[in-house]
């Protein structure tokens, strides 16, 4: 019956805690408003949040009440050093007793005369989100009771973080993603153009991107690449390399000395990230497309009035994963009058119950030539129809338009 008591009061105390929050207040002023309950029911001098990044793999302060400083001043602690690294690393509380340089990191607690603090991790699932601490300027024996008052408000606040996080996160990625893509096709004389993007129903946003340029003496710069990962990040790598290929497609005449350069700035820079790209130009006379691939899917050709077929395109290695520098082959793909090309990402061919080469013989046999639009509807109406697509979709269709048309 006693530990009963204990739980119940502890729920009423978290309750008190969190209260009823204002629906106007965004997480931060949350945080803080929940900080200064704490420290209110807890007696407490000084209460803090610290959110992880796993980038870095530290704690950054994100609300605080009694020492607002350390978020004025953007106290960073690394996980596994002093207190809070301490907490974070050994994902389960820690009571402090000494406050000094030997315990704690943050200078400005034990400045302010803090002598005893107890930490607890903030965790979602199995994912570190943060660190929660408290301190008092009087010595104090914090016990079981605070101990597992602290976990509740930790678990709580950690869940809230988290969707937000997943929120912002969402958010920016959309906002980066329609930044970067196309917001309107190129009007190029001897083409014409029609493009598809749609998010992963399971997987949300990512890396995929398609790209159109003009390049010196009337050539077309076309390219359709695939980050491999999902969410911002993919995104910010995405936007990084589309960046970089530009800035080589001006200064090479090769699609393939793009893509060994793009490959060679990936290894260096965007340490861990893969991505396939099929990048290739398209002539003045628009005859023809010279086309590399970095481990991309072959692209579809399809002539006037005979069905679609993949392009032999030999792959060469993805970007981001080779070592040394291995060799990278051009193809050259003849775009006869009226004939219309389509390059894709894989999630418009690939899924769980089947191989990814019947996919591609399925979308060779949809593409006929015609208006690229119309092409692109006709595409997505096959391959995708009225199942929300698993993984992300890009799609790009060219039409050479006769002389004259």
């Amino acid at each position: 019956m006693s530990r009963s008591l204990d739980a119940q009061n502890r729920l009423q105390q978290l309750e008190a805690i969190i209260g009823a929050p204002a629906e106007h207040l965004g997480l931060t002023e949350l945080l803080t408003e929940t900080l200064r309950r704490l420290r209110d029911a807890m007696a407490v001098d000084t209460a803090t949040v610290l959110r992880y990044q796993a980038n870095g793999r530290q704690l950054v302060a994100t609300a605080a009440a009694g020492i607002e400083e350390e978020v004025h001043q953007g106290v960073r602690v690394p996980v596994g050093s002093g207190f809070a690294g301490r907490v974070a690393l050994e994902r389960a509380p820690v009571i402090l007793d000494h406050v000094d340089e030997s315990t704690v990191v943050n200078s400005l607690l034990w400045e302010r005369g803090l002598r005893s603090m107890l930490g607890v991790p903030m965790v979602a699932g199995n994912e570190l989100v943060g660190v929660l601490h408290v301190g008092s300027v009087v010595p104090r024996q914090f016990g079981e009771p605070e101990v597992a008052t602290m976990q509740l408000l930790a678990d709580r606040l950690a869940m809230a973080i988290q969707v937000e996080a997943l929120e912002e996160n969402r958010t920016a990625t959309m906002a980066l993603q329609r930044s970067l893509l196309p917001s309107s096709l190129p009007e190029v004389p001897g083409l014409d153009f029609g493009a598809r993007y749609v998010p992963g129903a399971e997987t949300g946003l990512g890396g995929d991107w398609y790209d159109l340029f003009s390049l010196p003496g009337d050539r077309l710069g076309v390219v359709m690449g695939d980050v491999s990962g999902h969410g911002l990040d993919a995104a910010v790598i995405m936007g990084r390399l589309r960046s970089a290929l530009r800035a080589y497609a001006l200064d090479c005449e090769s699609p393939a000395e793009v893509l060994a350069k793009l490959d060679r700035k990936a290894n260096h820079f965007e340490h861990g990230a893969m991505a396939t790209v099929a990048y290739g130009i398209i002539g003045p006379a628009r005859e023809a497309l010279t086309l590399s691939l970095a481990g991309h899917l072959p692209p579809v050709l399809a002539l006037p009035g005979e069905a679609g077929r993949l392009v032999e395109v030999p792959p060469d290695p993805p970007i981001g994963l080779t070592i040394g520098e291995p060799e990278r082959r051009t193809t050259v793909i003849d775009l006869p009058p009226e004939s219309v090309l389509v390059l894709y990402t894989d999630g418009l061919v690939e899924r769980r119950d089947r191989p990814v080469d019947v996919g591609m013989r399925q979308l060779a046999e949809a593409v006929r030539a015609g208006e690229p639009e119309r092409v692109c509807a006709q595409v997505m109406a096959t391959m995708i129809g009225h199942r929300a697509a698993q993984d992300d979709v890009a799609l790009l269709a060219l039409r050479r338009v006769p002389a004259g048309s």
